[in-house]
């Protein structure tokens, strides 16, 4: 039983977790749009790759790292610079048509597999996701992480990651087919603005956490 509570939860956590459009899943359409279902596939299993790493070594350091403030507020910050940066990138990259085709040309210079190792150890902000996580559900009790119990969980999480994001990137394929407003209006005006939605509630979360507390005491 402890196997399959451990599978299902991890499951469940990273399923969920891997819904919200960040810049994996847009980069995994991109990829999915032009080279087709086989590279998105090895781009998938390099996210993975790297999600294993990080989620074997948050769920055994889970307490440490949260008390490791200065780390913490390190990535708090490189995620607020990380999401505009991409928000001008796409930006910039979907209003020059003329670089469509050097664009793909330079996708196919390097494996799928190798972009999505590359991209999510870009990914800092799954350390505090998978470090809340785990600590919750390790203080919970949801999860056991005894033996070789905690591998039974790390496999429910990368089975989770992966098809969680394929999910999203196949749909939002389907719709981006089906409407060419959406695939006209998607990558250079839509994703841009949600990095700039997801850089300004991260600017809050960090005005809140460092410096709302320190202003009320003056």
């Amino acid at each position: 039983m402890k196997r399959v509570k451990n599978i299902s939860v991890g499951f469940l956590v990273s399923f969920l977790g891997s819904i919200p459009l960040g810049y994996l899943n847009i980069a995994g359409l991109e990829i999915y749009s032009k080279l087709g279902i086989h590279s998105l596939i090895f781009f998938l299993l390099g996210v993975i790759f790297i999600e294993t790493f990080v989620i074997y070594f948050t769920l055994l350091f889970a307490k440490q790292l949260v008390r490791n403030q200065k780390l913490m507020k390190i990535i708090d910050f490189f995620s607020i610079g990380f999401m505009f940066v991409l928000a001008f990138i796409f930006f910039s990259n979907f209003n020059q048509t003329a670089k469509s085709d050097h664009d793909l040309h330079f996708c196919l210079m390097y494996s799928p597999f190798i972009i999505g190792v590359v991209l999510n150890c870009l990914n800092f902000s799954q350390l505090p996701f998978w470090t809340s996580w785990n600590l919750y559900l390790l203080s919970r009790k949801y999860i056991t992480i005894e033996r070789k119990l905690k591998y039974y969980y790390i496999a429910g999480t990368l089975m989770g990651v992966f098809l969680g994001m394929f999910s999203l990137i196949v749909l939002l394929q389907t719709i981006s087919q089906k409407s060419d407003q959406f695939s006209k209006y998607m990558m250079p005006v839509f994703v841009p603005f949600l990095f700039i939605i997801l850089g300004s509630v991260q600017v809050a979360k960090v005005y809140k956490k460092y410096f709302k507390s320190s202003t009320l005491e003056m």
